[in-house]
């Protein structure tokens, strides 16, 4: 019930802004609607002495006279088909009134003026002697500089508490922290079923959660619940996910927020912020604190000594050291954070007692993909098409939040094309629009030109399917796909270790392109840049770093301190001797890779051939000119391996249940 008040007070305090702000809107309506359109007047007006008056009295120019007997003056409302001979030089506008404001000396002389004017047939008016009493209009506008400034006031007031959660509105709740708060029992709650992947990972925090749910356990052998865990991994790999998962599997109160939210242009604001914090966590223990991108906050101090010593940014940090492991006690109070950047942590912070152990969440392999998958399909009507396998192969180096974008883009390109389920093809194209870019199917080019992409294309797609080690080939085409003319995709092996044979396959492979270009065509093009890139880094890295070159064996020219380094950590000689052994290295493959494409002449023109025609082919097609590929790639094995322990696994369970 006491939740139930809180929230409602929160409801409350989020709609006051909106409220001001539609009263403020509707203040200056009605101001300006009175000015306006006061006594329905929204034309000419101006001034005249009294001699104009009876003048234009005399020549029948007044329809109407309003005296003020109080102030000494009356409105005097002229003929709009006379306004013309005392507003020479302005248009009368429709609907409008013109009047003239007509200073009064005698009250009694004016009267007997008017009845004269009556009598002779000069004014057939009416006319009228009033006190001129003080009208809501005139009302609202003397108070409206007093309501206008109290307005702003309370606006800027409920601005600088940026909706504080700790406290009401106002300028001097500033201070207060902007975190959101999840009370345990919450309904939808995340738990460990919707992180795939990351078994290690999950390991580890469900350590944290087991503490949570009995610190008794680990307390009566002399153990300490630790004081907080740092997620540390690529962008995308689902370390908020995570947290909210171990959140949700403890079913403790959660309190969520940045590490920008600390950081306030008011000097000492963050600190009171971390202050306040750990004051309503410490209220609500057991409970988690999750900082994500804490290296807004965390980065190591002094790193930029022209801010001076007194910089805002290093007091929100040692207040949060402090409140972390200080003199105080935060028990039943585990801070988890989240950071892509733990290179530039402070140290203080990374030590044990703060941040007792870095959970490290990498990039799915090829069975977390393929779970990944599993998550992010659940929702999605599939045909029976689709294979996941595949999916997880052709998406190498994808995290979780690269996989839910492929997964919600197919569904979007099915829709688009109005499916009733999303097929393969989608998924296809899906993957294909997030890593090349759209198809650019308006781009024009020439017979010679296309001629010239699709030997390029499939010079690649018949040097990779004839190299042991190369990756396996999925797809050619030779539509424009982003800055590319035309492109081959592949199912990259993702090795944990790398053998000079490998290295040597992928590199052959790649100058495919530029080596068909020269011997079908008799001349190159720059169609090739990109591969020539890879290939001479690759090449660099083989012999500067791995070592892999007959006159260089086993050394390593590399430093993770050289960065900045005028000088490279090797002689000229010695650099002199790495070129050589480079341009050695690429000419040796860029020749075998002409003469496999001399034996596979006839097989690479009939390719070149089906490329020109259908712009697009498969890994089928390319099976049917070649024949089928000798050798079953490392993906292929894994998940060949998995199926047949799930299968043993199923054979063992069903053996147990069975009498």
């Amino acid at each position: 019930m006491a939740d139930n008040k809180k929230n409602n007070n929160k409801d409350k305090k989020e709609g006051t802004g909106f409220k001001i702000q539609s009263w403020l809107y509707l203040t200056l309506f009605i101001v300006l609607g009175y000015i306006l359109l006061k006594d329905g007047n929204s034309g000419l007006t101006g001034k005249a002495s009294y001699s104009d008056f009876e003048n234009y009295m005399e020549k029948g120019y007044v329809s109407s006279i309003k005296v003020y007997t109080n102030l000494g003056n009356m409105e005097v409302f002229i003929i709009p088909d006379s306004a013309k001979y005392i507003f020479p030089d302005v248009a009368l506008q429709p609907l409008s009134r013109p009047m003239l404001t007509v200073g009064v000396g005698s009250i009694e002389n004016l009267e007997n003026f008017i009845k004269e004017s009556k009598e002779n047939g000069t004014f057939i008016g009416d006319y009228d002697f009033v006190p001129k009493s003080h009208t809501f209009g005139d009302i609202i506008m003397g108070l409206f500089p007093f309501i206008l400034l109290i307005v702003l006031w309370v606006v800027m007031s409920r601005r600088l508490s940026g909706g504080a959660g700790g406290g009401g509105g106002g300028v001097f709740s500033v201070g207060k922290s902007k975190a959101k708060i999840y009370e345990k029992g919450q309904a939808n709650r995340v738990t460990f079923k919707d992180v795939a992947g990351q078994a290690e990972a999950k390991t580890e925090v469900g350590e944290i959660v087991e503490f949570l749910k009995n610190p008794k356990k680990y307390t009566d052998l002399g153990g300490k619940i630790p004081k907080g865990a740092l997620l540390v991994g690529p962008p995308g790999t689902g370390k908020t996910l995570l947290a909210k998962a171990v959140a949700g599997e403890a079913d403790v109160p959660f309190f969520s927020l940045s590490g920008s939210d600390f950081v306030e242009m008011f000097v000492g604001v963050g600190a009171s912020r971390v202050r306040d914090l750990f004051r309503q966590a410490k209220e609500k223990a057991p409970c988690i604190i999750f900082i994500d991108e804490i290296d807004a906050v965390g980065r190591a101090r002094g790193r930029n000594p022209a801010m001076g010593g007194n910089d805002e940014r290093e007091n929100t940090l040692n207040q949060l050291l402090t409140e972390m492991d200080g003199f105080g006690t935060n028990s039943g109070v585990i801070i988890l954070a989240a950071t892509n950047r733990v290179d530039i942590l402070d140290k203080a912070l990374l030590r044990a007692g703060r941040f007792d152990r870095q959970i490290v969440l990498d990039l799915p392999d090829l069975n977390e993909r393929k779970a990944v998958f599993g998550v992010h399909l659940r929702n999605i009507k599939l045909s029976k098409d689709v294979d996941v396998d595949l999916l997880a192969r052709q998406t190498p180096g994808f995290s979780g939040a690269d996989i839910a974008n492929v997964c919600n883009e197919a569904a979007l390109i099915a829709a688009r094309h109005d499916k009733k389920k999303v097929e393969r093809d989608d998924f296809l194209a899906a993957v294909d629009r997030i890593v090349g870019g759209l198809e650019k199917k308006s781009k024009v080019l020439t017979a010679a030109e296309k001629r010239s992409i699709a030997l390029h294309e499939a010079g690649h797609a018949t040097l990779s399917w004839f190299l042991e080690h190369a990756n396996p080939l999925i797809k050619v085409t030779i539509v424009p796909r982003g800055r590319a003319l035309g492109a081959a995709w592949y199912l990259p092996e993702e090795r944990q270790i790398t053998t000079k044979e490998q290295m040597l396959d992928e590199i052959c492979a790649t100058l495919g392109g530029r080596a068909a270009e020269e011997l079908f065509i008799g001349q190159i093009s720059t169609g090739a840049i990109n591969d020539l890139e890879r290939v001479t880094k690759q090449a660099y890295g083989m012999i500067a770093y791995a070592g892999m070159s007959d006159s260089l064996p086993n050394l390593c020219y590399y430093s993770a301190t050289d960065e900045y380094a005028f000088q490279k950590p090797y002689s000229d000689k010695t650099a002199e001797l790495i070129d050589q052994e480079v341009k050695k290295m690429i000419a040796q493959q860029y020749e075998r890779g002409k003469q496999i494409l001399l034996e596979q002449r006839e097989g690479h023109s009939r390719l070149t051939q089906l490329l020109i025609e259908r712009e697009v082919i498969y890994a089928e097609d390319v099976e049917k000119i070649f024949g089928k590929r000798p050798w079953t790639s490392r993906s292929e094995e894994i998940l060949n391996s998995e199926v047949q322990t799930d299968s043993k696994r199923v054979i063992e369970n069903r053996d147990k249940v069975e009498p």
